[in-house]
């Protein structure tokens, strides 16, 4: 038979010499009688530190112990109860114990539980997620690992991100590129969202909103929001939307009639693309792709607008919708940047594998409550993808990027000058 020896250091903590001596049968019970223990010995070490030896006079006392309770403390396999000492001022009032606060605002249980919810692990099984069923360690009542328990903690938690992340600060961001794009939840909620992208091709989620694209109060808000949390308007930068008329308006409203704005291509190929009979796809798809290759935007423009002239009669409306919006659906053209770097920009593909991975999240949540509900789940899955974010294919042309938007800037703030001064004449 084995003979298991205690090591020294287990014996300085009282009650882990027996959960030792069946660490052969269960690890994991040992492991959290290990814990517990050490927990317990930390605390009385506090409530001694506050209230000196027992017995003892003087010295810098704040108070007096008031006997022994049982608190539940969070870890990723559920609450677990710890007895912990009381000690009480000597005005009658409760001292907290450093080491209990620092356990309680872990709150391991709670992370552990929404991780496990962003990678769609459903609330009724987050007990056999952090239990094995046949383990040593069965879930009992209170410990926190109910479906509701789960569902309170993510609640908590995502408002509490969502809040933290619409705060915080974008004055340090070096921002190039803003996306701004529109995501359905459900039958009826939609929200927009705000993904940046900074000089060195690092990608950023800005903002999020509930409303539509096509809804030019929502976008002002969204921008408004932004700016508000130190986006400068005065700085150019490089919006790319996915076509919607009030997503213009917004943005020339706040950064400036001159501001360069690239409408998706992407979008702009499928929506022309889906109105034309089948014969005709695979030749305006290849006049398309052609003009958007081009380097020299004047031939381009002329390119598509031969196209258009092309479908006037065997698609009037086909035609209209190639020439509507022209001016934007060329912008990465017009700024004369590489080809690379053109063809990373000219559409809203970055934030729209965001918000495939928005999806993957939220696939489980079968009935939206509210837009507040869908806010937090989209705003989680926003964070979450943005930990798997890989720079911008074409990251090492984007000094190119900052080059030809501070050349457009200085091209327009002459032209408003001369026309001011026309004007003052």
């Amino acid at each position: 038979m084995t003979n298991i020896t205690t090591p020294s250091s287990i014996a300085l903590v009282p009650g882990l010499e027996a959960a030792w001596q069946d660490v052969d049968s269960s690890f994991d019970r040992f492991c959290l009688v290990a814990g517990i223990g050490a927990m317990e010995q930390v605390l009385r070490e506090d409530a001694q530190r506050l209230t000196g030896p027992r017995h003892g006079r003087g010295g810098d006392r704040v108070g007096h112990r008031w006997g022994l309770t049982k608190g539940k403390i969070g870890f990723h396999g559920g609450n677990v109860a710890v007895q912990r000492p009381r000690v009480r001022s000597y005005d009658g009032h409760e001292v907290e114990l450093p080491s209990w606060r620092t356990a309680q605002d872990e709150d391991w249980l709670g992370r552990w539980a929404m991780n496990l919810m962003l990678i769609n692990v459903s609330t009724r099984k987050l007990r056999r997620a952090v239990r094995l069923p046949e383990g040593d360690l069965p879930a009992i009542a209170g410990d926190g690992t109910s479906k509701s328990a789960a569902s309170r903690r993510f609640v908590a938690l995502s408002a509490d991100r969502l809040a933290e992340w619409m705060s915080s600060d974008l004055s340090k961001l070096d921002l190039l590129v803003i996306q701004i794009d529109g995501l359905h939840i459900g039958d009826d909620l939609v929200l927009v969202a705000a993904l940046g992208i900074d000089g060195d091709g690092n990608k950023h989620p800005l903002g999020l909103i509930e409303g539509a694209t096509e809804n030019a109060a929502v976008v002002q808000a969204l921008v408004g929001n932004l700016i508000e949390r130190g986006l400068d308007p005065k700085i150019c930068r490089l919006f790319i939307i996915d076509g919607a008329k009030a997503l213009s308006k917004a943005i020339r409203s706040s950064f400036g009639r001159h501001t360069p704005i690239q409408r998706c291509q992407v979008h702009k190929a499928r929506n022309v693309i889906e109105r034309l009979p089948k014969p005709l796809h695979a030749s305006v798809r290849r006049a398309l792709r052609q003009a958007w290759e081009l380097e020299d935007a004047e031939k381009a423009e002329r390119l598509l607008r031969n196209l258009a002239r092309r479908l006037e009669q065997e698609a009037p409306g086909v035609a209209a919708s190639i020439l509507e919006g022209l001016d934007e659906i060329l912008t990465v053209n017009r700024l004369g940047l590489p080809a690379k770097l053109r063809r990373s920009l000219a559409c809203t593909n970055s934030i729209e594998n965001m918000m495939g991975t928005v999806r993957r999240v939220c696939r489980n949540v079968k009935r939206w409550r509210n837009a507040g509900m869908a806010l937090r789940w989209t705003a989680a899955g926003m964070l979450e993808a943005a930990k798997g974010f890989r720079r911008l294919k074409a990251h090492k042309h984007l000094p190119a990027l900052r080059a030809a938007l501070a050349a457009h800037q200085a091209k327009h703030a002459m032209k408003t000058k001369l026309e001011e001064t026309r004007q003052a004449a």
